[in-house]
């Protein structure tokens, strides 16, 4: 499923497009090759969605956002943020966008007040405004009770959440967030993700997240999988997954060498065996965790195979089928999972990923 061109490029009501976008950087080592971080990319993302760009670290995600907030100049291809385009129209764009790093740029001498209001003047609003905006600000992200602390005290989701409602200052259309939450503990990376779905409907911002957290991804509207620089599938989770079919089939018995036997002999089961070894690298029995198969309709396979490794008096401990995850859908486009980087190439502005 291949990502579809649905706008008129440069249409206003579509929040973010981009046709052929891509980036090349000069090699910086001896050799002279040129590293394409990012390869004609092509998006339509709708007003008020949550998109997001899912991919290992190097995938090009932090490039071409940076290219898309008009940070960083395109080597080819066009885009546009409501309309206006990233390179002809920088300032315009820049108004309209909202840019959250993936690592922290807040000042930790500094109160939370000081911070937003710096960032407020920076951003042109007046003194007065700037006061009612960073007071309102203070007030969404939840830490208005200790403005007047220095953000050194904060806790790392206090931290975020403030260089979210910094990002807000201005007002703009769309959000871009580049791993909100990498490095937060679970219960911060959940409160994160409240207080953007909160955002999104109070304002019809549009939120465009990078990630490679599988569990955030499984929660935007669209997600577009993107792998050495180029998008190779793009739709609503459910519908990717849905179209992988293949179930996870997972069996914790007495002789887990069996599991693969019985496997073997199964013509409909060879390639299940065949994906889960190229997937593991197993060649063998697991490690004593059980074997997992990936299967269409895999309910219907428990009762067979349970049969057939009675019959060679093995015990099945346990067995379970499971639906497809995104990092499946991911293997299946590019035959890795998703914690298997790419080539590195320069760093985008702002960040430490590299392309």
């Amino acid at each position: 499923m291949q990502l579809v061109r649905t706008g008129t490029v440069g249409d206003s009501s579509y929040a973010v497009q981009a046709r052929g976008l891509a980036k090349t950087y000069a090699d910086r080592g001896s050799g002279g090759t040129p590293v394409e971080a990012v390869r004609g990319v092509d998006l339509d993302v709708g007003v008020g969605e949550t998109f997001a760009f899912l991919g290992p670290n190097g995938a090009g995600k932090t490039t071409t956002i940076a290219m898309l907030c008009a940070l960083a100049v395109p080597t080819a291809g066009r885009a546009w943020v409501h309309g206006a385009d990233v390179a002809a129209e920088t300032r315009l764009v820049r108004q309209r966008v909202g840019y959250i790093f993936q690592t922290s740029s807040l000042d930790d001498g500094m109160t939370a007040r000081q911070n937003l209001y710096v960032h407020a003047r920076l951003y042109g609003l007046s003194r007065r405004y700037a006061r009612q905006r960073v007071a309102e600000l203070l007030e969404l992200a939840g830490v208005a009770e200790r403005a007047r602390q220095p953000v050194r005290t904060y806790s790392g989701g206090m931290r975020r959440r403030l260089e979210i409602a910094r990002g807000l200052l201005h007002r703009p259309r769309v959000l871009f967030l580049d791993e909100p939450t990498v490095g937060l503990d679970p219960h911060a990376r959940v409160q994160i993700w409240d207080h953007l779905n909160s955002l999104r409907v109070r304002h019809r911002t549009t939120l465009f997240v990078t990630t490679h957290y599988l569990e955030e991804a499984e929660h935007c509207d669209r997600i577009a999988i993107i792998d050495k620089g180029r998008i190779v599938v793009s739709g609503a989770p459910a519908r990717l997954k849905a179209a992988i079919g293949q179930d996870h089939l997972h069996l914790r018995t007495s002789d887990d060498a069996a599991v693969w036997a019985v496997a073997r002999e199964i013509p409909e089961l060879r390639d299940a065996r065949t994906a889960c070894e190229a997937r593991t690298g197993l060649g063998g029995p697991a490690d004593g965790e059980g074997v997992t198969l990936r299967v269409r309709e895999a309910s219907a396979w428990i009762p067979r195979l349970c049969e057939s490794l009675a019959r060679r008096g093995v015990t099945v401990y346990a067995a379970t089928s499971a639906p497809p995850t995104l990092d499946d859908v991911f293997f299946h486009h590019t035959g890795r999972t998703i914690g298997v980087g790419t080539a590195d190439a320069p760093a985008a502005v702002g960040s430490q990923e590299r392309p």
